[in-house]
Parts: C-alpha cells; sequence; structure tokens
C-alpha cells in the first residue's frame, strides 16, 4: 500500500485541482479565460482574492463562508468541487497505483466535473471540452492498458450515433428538440476514454438515474408539469461509475 506521506500529498493535489476546476465552471460559460486575470476575484466585489484565502476547503472554513472584504457569501459548491476532486484523486490512487492511467482518468474525471456543473447551471455542454477531448480520447487509447484503439472508435462511434439517433426519432415524433447536441458530443468524447462498453454502461446506468430523478420531480411538482433536466450530469456520473465500478459490472454481465 501506500505511505501516509503520499496519500496525503495525492489528496492535496487533487483539492488543489479541484480550485482550478472551479474557476473553469465559473468563467467558461461566459467565455472568460481561465488565466486572465491570474488570480480569482470575489463576484461580489471584484477584489482579488488572496492567496491564504483561497486554500482549498480550510479557507472557506476559516472564513466561515463568506468574502473577507465584503462579507458576500461563498457559495458551498467551492469546498465541494475541491473535496470531490481530493477523493476522486485518492480513488484513482488505489485502483490504478501511481501510472499514467491514473492520471488519464483524473484529467478526464475532472473535465467531466465541470461539465456537470456547468450543464446544472446554465443547460450548456462546452464544446470547448467535450471537441478536443474525442480526438484527444482516441490518442489516449494507445497508452491505457484497458482499451485498445478499435474499442475507443468503436466507443465514439456508438457513443455518439446512439444518442444522435435517439435525438433524430425524438424530434421526428414530437416535432421538438428533445436533446442538445451536447449531450450527443459528450457521449462521444466519454466513448473514446472507456470503449463502447463503457457506452453501454453508462447509457443504462445514466437513463436509470434519469428516470429516478424525474419521476422523482413529477410526484413532488405535479406531474402536469414539465422541466428541462440536463441529462450531461447522469452521463457524466455514469462514466465515472465505469471508471471506478464498471469493469466488474461488464465482467459479471457478460460472464
Amino acid at each position: 500500500m501506500f505511505s501516509l506521506l503520499i496519500v496525503s500529498l495525492i489528496f492535496i493535489f487533487g483539492m488543489c485541482i479541484g480550485s482550478f476546476l472551479n474557476v473553469c465552471i465559473y468563467r467558461l460559460p461566459t467565455s472568460k479565460s481561465i488565466s486572465d486575470p491570474p488570480r480569482s476575484i470575489c463576484p461580489g466585489c471584484n477584489r482579488p482574492i488572496r492567496f491564504y484565502d483561497n486554500i482549498p476547503i480550510l479557507s472557506y472554513i476559516w472564513l466561515r463562508g463568506k468574502c473577507r472584504n465584503c462579507n458576500a457569501p461563498i457559495s458551498f459548491r467551492y469546498p465541494m468541487v475541491e473535496l470531490m476532486t481530493g477523493i476522486v484523486a485518492l480513488g484513482l490512487l488505489f485502483k490504478f497505483g501511481l501510472s499514467l492511467e491514473s492520471l488519464v482518468y483524473f484529467v478526464f474525471i475532472s473535465s467531466l466535473l465541470v461539465i456537470t456543473f456547468i450543464d446544472l447551471d446554465h443547460r450548456i455542454i462546452p464544446d470547448i471540452i467535450t471537441l478536443p477531448g474525442i480526438p484527444i480520447g482516441l490518442v489516449v487509447s494507445f497508452a491505457l492498458p484497458t482499451i485498445s484503439f478499435k474499442a475507443s472508435v468503436l466507443g465514439l462511434l456508438i457513443g455518439g450515433g446512439s444518442l444522435w439517433l435517439v435525438a433524430w426519432a425524438y424530434s421526428l415524433i414530437a416535432k421538438r428538440d428533445g436533446m442538445g447536441g451536447g449531450d450527443i458530443k459528450l457521449l462521444a468524447m466519454i466513448g473514446t476514454i472507456i470503449g463502447w462498453k463503457g457506452v453501454i454502461f453508462t447509457v443504462f446506468a445514466s437513463s436509470v438515474m434519469g428516470s429516478c430523478v424525474g419521476i422523482t420531480i413529477m410526484l413532488i411538482k405535479g406531474k402536469n408539469m414539465k422541466y428541462a433536466i440536463p441529462f450531461g450530469p447522469f452521463l457524466s456520473i455514469g462514466a465515472i461509475a465505469y471508471v471506478f465500478l464498471g469493469s466488474h459490472f461488464i465482467t459479471w454481465y457478460f460472464g
């Protein structure tokens, strides 16, 4: 197993990356640069945040969830994303060790976390992540021992193609769009990283989760009301679940 020092460093590294993900989540939907200004700025008073007020999780606790300058509340999402990213880094460490595979999946899951929260807030999936992610995923497949280039290509075709067919059929029957192109590109990107079996697992898991959430909302708010539930977060959660658990499920199912 790994020493306490390595575990601590990996967790801290994950939280620091989570802090950067928060910047991406906030700036990308507004077409702002993620590097300019280099320091985070309070959305309340527009003043730069001091480095000691930007320590993952600890600064939020120390400041009691408020800006030091203007006392504007800081969203709980910031420490939550930092904690989630730290946990993901630890999970990958224990599953894949200190390896290139861990690094690839960490970057992959980090991009899915950014997509999830942007889609929840703005109902969009940024092309700046998914479109470059598709060719990168195809190239990365050569470095992953658990997936071949052929499986990556099939994941791309089955992932993007299946959702495109669903969206086309829905628009043909309902005479309106029911699924955005962002979801199609997202599943195509996911397919290049986890292959066609991962796509099957992701679609199944995300459909189950989406149905449960949709039914719950209908029961609470009323079945005659219509709500636009973004599907991107469910696809992302399904893909993340496959990275950690999906291979065992596929082996059990096909076995």
